[in-house]
C-alpha cells in the first residue's frame, strides 16, 4: 500500500480534502488537484498539490505527466447548480457538463494507458444520490452525476481484463458548505420562484443535517482499497433503506417521496 500513488481531484475542501487526508494517514503517496496549487489556503500535510482545471481538458494530460504513475484516481472535483430548467442558459448547462463530466472523463482517459500497461488501477467516480433520486430544480446537476455513473458502469467490464477497477460512489447530503458555492438560475419574477425557494430552504436544512465529509471520505477510501470492490456504493440519507425502496416501489412513488423530502407536494401528472 505504501507504494501506491493516489490522485484526488478537488482536494482543497470538502470530501476531496478528507479523502486526501485519509489516504495520507494510510501511508499512500497522495497528490491533490486544484486550479492554482500556489494559493492553497490550508494545505494538508503529506499532500502534493498539482494543477488541474476540469474545464480545460489539456490540463488532464499535463497533470498526469507531472504526477507520473497513478494507481488510484478519485474523480471528485465538480460544481453544483440549481434553478429552473427553463431559465438556465444553455451556456451554463454546457459549462456544468464540461466541469462535472467531460473533465473527469478526460482525466480518466489520461490515466488509463499507464494503468493498462501496468495491469492495475482503480478509478472512482464520485457522483451524487441525486442521480438515483432526482428532484425538481436540480435536473442539470443530477444529469451530470448520472453521466459519471454510466461511464463507470459501462467501462467496468471493458477495463476489467487489464486489472482496472471502475467504481461509482454516490454521496447523500453532505455537510460541506457546497450550497454556498452553488450556481443558481432563477429570476426574481420567475413563475417557478416560490417552489424553488421552498426546495432551497429544505436543501439548506438537509445539508446542515447531512453526514460529515470525513464519513463520506471513509466510504470512498474503503471502496478504492477493497480487494474486490463493488461497482456501486452509496452513503448518507439512509442509503440502505431508500435504495431498497427504490427497487421495490413504483418509480413515481420514489419521485414523489424525493420531492416531499425537499418540501414539494405531490402533483398528479
Amino acid at each position: 500500500m505504501t507504494q501506491q500513488t493516489v490522485l484526488v481531484t478537488g482536494a482543497t475542501s470538502g470530501i476531496g480534502a478528507e479523502v486526501a487526508r485519509q489516504f495520507v494517514e494510510k501511508g499512500l503517496t497522495v497528490f491533490g488537484t486544484t486550479r492554482n496549487p500556489d494559493t492553497v489556503a490550508e494545505p494538508i500535510p503529506g499532500v502534493t498539490y498539482v494543477r488541474l482545471d476540469n474545464a480545460d481538458y489539456s490540463t488532464a494530460q499535463t497533470c498526469v505527466d507531472e504526477v507520473g504513475d497513478i494507481d488510484i484516481l478519485i474523480n471528485n472535483a465538480g460544481e453544483s447548480q440549481a434553478g429552473a430548467l427553463e431559465e438556465t442558459p444553455m451556456s451554463a448547462v454546457e459549462d456544468l457538463f464540461r466541469v462535472n463530466v467531460f473533465g473527469p472523463v478526460a482525466l480518466t482517459k489520461a490515466v488509463l494507458p499507464g494503468m493498462r500497461e501496468r495491469r492495475r488501477g482503480t478509478v472512482v467516480m464520485v457522483g451524487s444520490m441525486l442521480s438515483s433520486f432526482p428532484v425538481a430544480f436540480r435536473s442539470n446537476y443530477a444529469a451530470t452525476k448520472s453521466a459519471l455513473k454510466a461511464f463507470a458502469f459501462a467501462s467496468r467490464r471493458e477495463l476489467a481484463p487489464y486489472g482496472i477497477r471502475m467504481i461509482s460512489v454516490e454521496p447523500g447530503t453532505i455537510a460541506t458548505g457546497i450550497g454556498d458555492r452553488r450556481s443558481i438560475y432563477i429570476g426574481d419574477d420567475s413563475p417557478f420562484k416560490a417552489e424553488y425557494e421552498t426546495l432551497a430552504a429544505a436543501t439548506r436544512h438537509n445539508e446542515d443535517e447531512g453526514i460529515d465529509a470525513a464519513s463520506m471520505a471513509a466510504q470512498i477510501v474503503d471502496a478504492a482499497l477493497a480487494d474486490h470492490p463493488k461497482p456501486f456504493y452509496a452513503r448518507g440519507n439512509q442509503a440502505g433503506v431508500v435504495f431498497l425502496l427504490r427497487r421495490l416501489l413504483p418509480r413515481q412513488f420514489i419521485l414523489d417521496m424525493t420531492a416531499r423530502k425537499h418540501g414539494l407536494p405531490k402533483v398528479k401528472v
